[in-house]
């Protein structure tokens, strides 16, 4: 079992479920932090936009760490961004491997926001098995099961309790928010990327 702490596997929730107990829309938000200023981050978005996002006083910081494709196993419960290839697979394009404590965390197959094709399956590893490139995992969730071909380049993370120290400017973030109806941003929780090892959901 790999442990994690009760504020990191609430963290790691926001990044699968499809809508957050707040008032607003979810949005998530990718990017480099310009300035920290009081409870205002100001972000430099991956489009090039400058945000500005109200942080919560209950703040929760979170840093992501790397992992290895070896270290993915049968049994284990992961979540993976991939595209759909013409060979029928998913190709991951980065890989969560979740801990033990958050085993079916939105557990299925949906369509996501990092690249314009891409999905989201968050499934138990029923089968690894190596790929031409990498390793070739047969993916099963409640509702179906799914091919995954995981490249050796493709990023491997997991999580772990951070804080906001980590928030620092150049700093790569993953931010789930809310947008509220005026165009204004609000986040309870912040993902970090920590000793050059970058966000990549």
């Amino acid at each position: 079992m790999r442990p994690i702490s009760c504020l990191a596997g609430a963290i790691l929730a926001l990044l699968v479920l499809p809508a957050l107990a707040q008032e607003g829309t979810p949005t998530r938000i990718r990017g480099t932090i310009e300035k920290l200023d009081g409870q205002t981050l100001t972000i430099k978005s991956r489009e090039g936009q400058e945000l500005s996002i109200t942080l919560s006083n209950d703040l929760k910081v979170s840093a992501v760490n790397k992992a290895q494709l070896s270290d993915i196993k049968q049994g284990d419960f992961i979540g993976s961004a991939a595209v759909p290839g013409t060979d029928g697979k998913l190709h991951a394009q980065e890989v969560l491997i979740f801990p033990e404590a958050l085993r079916g965390t939105g557990e299925g197959y949906r369509p996501w926001d990092l690249t314009p094709d891409s999905t989201m399956t968050n499934a138990t590893v029923a089968e690894v098995a190596e790929g031409a490139k990498g390793r070739l995992l047969k993916l099963k969730y409640k509702d179906g099961e799914k091919e995954l071909d995981v490249p050796l380049e493709a990023p491997i993370v997991t999580l772990a309790p951070g804080d906001p120290s980590l928030l620092q400017p150049g700093t790569a973030v993953f931010i789930p928010a809310m947008k509220a109806a005026d165009g204004s941003l609000a986040a309870g929780r912040v993902i970090a990327g920590k000793d050059g090892v970058q966000p990549p959901m």
